[in-house]
C-alpha cells in the first residue's frame, strides 16, 4: 500500500498526535526509545524487500519493513559521507558545513553552539548513545589529551567509535573523548585483486592501534551497541536515543566468516572481493537482526522506534551489475558520490508498533535532513529559529495522516559539491555530469545545447532525457529557486 496515493484512514491516530504536541506530560508519557541505525554505502537495491532481485539474503531489514514503514522516495542529504553525516546530526543542509574535509585532525566540522539532534533530545529527558563512525573530525591536539568537539561535546553521553571509515587512517578506536590506544603502529595499503582500487578489501596505509584489527571493528560496535540498549533498558523511566553508525558496507569489504558465500554472486568469473561486497551487506543484515532480537528479548519493542538507512548509494559499477547479476543502486542512474538519483536516493524504513503504520510504503519526498524536526515534534520539543533550519516536521506522513504530505523541494550535494534541486517530480542540476564518481564527470554542452540537466522522475526515474533544452522556462525558474534556498537562512516551515 502506498501511503502518498491511498491515506491511512487514521483519525484515532491524528487526535493521538494532537494529543503527543499539546502538553509536555503527553510527551513524557508517550516518548519512545529511538535506534538509529546507519548503514555505510548501503545501495537501494541490495536490500530484498527494495530489490525482489536481489542476490544478498536480507530476511532482517525486510523483517523490519515489514513491521514498519518503508520510504521508496528517501534522500541522504549529500552522495558521500561527511556532508551526509552533518545534515543528520544538524538539521542543516550540508552546504552549510564549515569548508573542512571531516579528517579527524582537521577541526570539529559541528561548531559549538549549534544544537544537534542528540542534546535536542537530550534536553527533552533521552540518555543519547553513539557506536560506530563519527567522521566529523576533532580539534585535536594529542592523543594524550581529550579529542575535543566530538560526540560528547556535541549532545552525545557516551561515544564508542572510530574518527572515520575504515580504509582511512590512522585506525583507532575512541571512548568518549579519548583514543582508546594511541596509533603508534603502521600498516600497509592494501588493494584487492580484480576490483577497483576503491573496491574489496581497500585500506590505506597509515597509523594503527597495535591492538585494533580491521575485521573486529564491525562486529566491536555490534556488540557494544546491544549492551549499551540492554543497559538503558534497565531505567525504562528515561527514554533512550542510540545512534548505531556502521562501518559497513563500506570499504574494506570485510564480511565475518560466517557470511562467507551467504550472498548467491559467487560465480564463475565474478572476482571473490566483488561477491565480498553481497557478503558484507548479509554482515550488516545480521547486526540489524540482532537489535531487534535484543529489543524483543528486554520486551521494548513495542515502545521503541527503530530508523533504518544509509548514508549515501553504494560503490558499485555499471559494469559490476553486468557482471554479477546484481545491481547494487537498483533502478537509478549512477552511484555513490554522484549528484544522480543512486547516489542520494537511499532505503529507510521506520518502525514504531501500533504508531507508525506497519507493512506499508510511502512515495512521499523526504530527506535524512528532516529527522531532527520530526523527532522533536515526536517528543515535544519546540525549536528555535536558527535550529535545525532545514529539517521538515514530516512526523504526519510518519503517522499516516489522511492528506499528509511529504516535501515540495529537497536539496542534495553531490562528492564535487555540486548541488541538485528536487522540486515535485522534476530534478534540476545546474551542470552536465554525474559531478561524482561515475563518467562522464563533467561534461562539455553540445554546440547550441543545454548546460544544466533536467528530469521528470515521475516519468524518467533513471533520468535518461534530459529536458533542458525543451523547458528553458523551467529551467530559469527552478535556477532562481535553487539560488534562493542556497542563499536563504532557513528553507523549513
Amino acid at each position: 500500500h502506498s501511503l502518498a496515493t491511498h491515506p491511512l484512514r487514521s483519525a484515532r491516530v491524528a487526535f493521538a498526535y494532537l494529543l503527543l504536541l499539546s502538553t509536555s506530560s503527553a510527551a513524557d508519557a508517550t516518548r519512545p526509545n529511538i535506534v538509529l541505525i546507519l548503514a555505510d554505502d548501503l545501495g537501494f537495491g541490495d536490500i530484498g524487500c527494495y530489490n525482489p532481485r536481489s542476490k544478498i539474503p536480507t530476511p532482517n531489514i525486510d523483517r523490519l519493513a515489514s513491521q514498519g514503514l518503508r520510504f521508496t522516495d528517501a534522500h541522504s542529504p549529500a552522495s558521500v559521507c561527511v556532508p551526509t553525516r552533518y545534515s543528520l546530526l544538524t538539521g542543516r543542509y550540508s552546504h552549510r558545513r564549515p569548508n573542512r574535509n571531516g579528517s579527524f585532525n582537521a577541526g570539529a566540522l559541528i561548531d559549538e553552539g549549534i544544537v544537534t539532534l542528540p542534546a535536542m533530545l537530550a534536553k527533552a529527558g533521552y540518555r543519547t548513545d553513539m557506536l560506530g563512525k563519527w567522521h566529523l573530525g576533532f580539534d585535536f591536539t594529542s592523543f594524550d589529551d581529550a579529542l575535543a568537539g566530538g560526540p560528547v561535546d556535541r549532545g552525545f553521553a557516551s561515544y564508542f567509535g572510530v574518527p572515520a571509515s575504515t580504509d582511512i587512517p590512522p585506525y583507532f578506536f575512541i571512548e568518549d573523548d579519548h583514543a582508546v590506544e594511541a596509533p603508534t603502529a603502521m600498516i600497509d595499503e592494501h588493494h584487492s585483486e580484480g576490483v577497483r582500487n576503491i573496491q574489496g578489501a581497500f585500506y590505506r596505509e597509515g597509523k594503527i592501534a597495535p591492538g585494533l584489527k580491521l575485521p573486529e571493528v564491525l562486529p566491536t560496535f555490534a556488540e557494544r551497541a546491544l549492551a549499551r540498549i540492554e543497559e538503558n533498558a534497565k531505567s525504562p523511566e528515561t527514554p533512550f536515543f542510540t545512534y548505531l553508525a556502521l562501518t559497513a558496507p563500506h570499504t574494506p569489504w570485510l564480511p565475518a566468516k560466517k557470511f562467507h558465500g551467504r550472498s548467491s554472486m559467487r560465480a564463475e568469473g565474478v572476482p571473490p572481493a566483488l561477491a565480498d561486497y553481497g557478503d558484507f551487506v548479509a554482515n550488516v543484515d545480521d547486526i540489524v537482526g540482532q537489535v531487534l532480537d535484543r529489543l524483543d528479548e528486554l520486551s521494548i519493542a513495542d515502545r521503541t522506534l527503530v530508523i533504518f538507512t544509509s548514508d549515501n548509494g553504494p560503490t558499485w559499477y555499471d559494469d559490476d551489475a553486468e557482471l554479477t547479476g546484481h545491481d547494487s543502486a537498483g533502478p537509478w542512474r549512477g552511484m555513490k558520490g554522484d549528484v544522480w538519483e543512486a547516489g542520494h536516493r537511499v532505503p529507510l524504513i521506520i518502525r514504531w508498533p501500533a504508531h507508525v503504520p506497519a507493512d506499508e510504503t510511502s512515495d512521499a519526498l523526504i530527506g535524512q535532513v528532516d529527522f531532527f524536526a520530526t523527532l522533536a515534534a515526536l517528543v515535544g520539543q519546540k525549536l528555535a529559529k536558527e535550529t535545525a533550519p532545514d529539517s521538515h516536521n514530516l512526523l504526519p506522513v510518519l503517522l499516516g495522516h489522511d492528506g499528509a504530505t511529504g516535501r515540495e523541494t529537497l536539496i542534495t550535494q553531490s562528492s564535487q559539491g555540486v548541488l541538485s534541486l528536487r522540486k515535485g517530480s522534476l530534478k534540476f542540476i545546474p551542470h552536465l555530469g554525474s559531478a561524482g564518481f561515475s563518467e562522464p564527470k563533467r561534461e562539455k554542452p553540445t554546440p547550441g545545447g543545454p548546460t544544466v540537466q533536467l528530469y521528470d522522475l515521475a516519468n524518467d526515474p533513471g533520468e535518461t532525457t534530459n529536458l533542458a533544452g525543451e523547458r528553458p522556462n523551467v529551467v530559469a525558474e527552478l535556477t532562481a529557486l535553487l539560488e534562493r534556498l542556497q542563499t536563504a537562512e532557513r528553507t523549513a516551515p
